[in-house]
């Protein structure tokens, strides 16, 4: 097993962990809630979409099922996020306290790209189908 193998598998696994935070912080108040009063977002606004994705999707992306289309569509949301919410606050992410939606875009759209890994759900049911991953 090569550390390259182990230390994608890291990322595509820690990445939406912490995103996943930002979610149950937006969907159901956890981990010192959301906004100014610590409480959910509104589950029809922008906000609650976010939510959302970042508690329902992400875990999909953690686990590697439906690992391509599922970071696909977070890396989307995190691209939305910074252009709809920081971008307003000036165009670098420094100014706009928008790095973690940036970073969170890219890394997302290479987990997209690149794939699930042997270590996810996707490679074990591509091994037990006969299927090459």
């Amino acid at each position: 097993m090569k550390f390259q193998t182990i230390a994608y598998t890291l990322l595509r696994i820690v990445t939406p962990f912490l995103l996943l935070q930002h979610g149950v912080q937006k969907h159901f108040g956890l981990l010192g809630g959301f906004g100014p009063q610590h409480g959910t977002a509104e589950l029809w606004s922008l906000f609650g979409a976010a939510g959302v994705i970042e508690t329902f999707v992400t875990p999909f992306v953690l686990i590697g099922l439906f690992t391509r289309p599922a970071a696909f569509l977070v890396s989307g949301e995190m691209a939305t996020a910074y252009f709809l919410m920081h971008i307003k606050n000036g165009f670098w992410p420094i100014l706009n306290h928008g790095e973690l939606p940036v970073l969170f875009c890219f890394v997302f759209l290479f987990i997209s790209s690149y794939g699930p890994g042997p270590f996810s759900v996707d490679a074990l049911l591509a091994r037990r189908s006969g299927k090459p991953s």
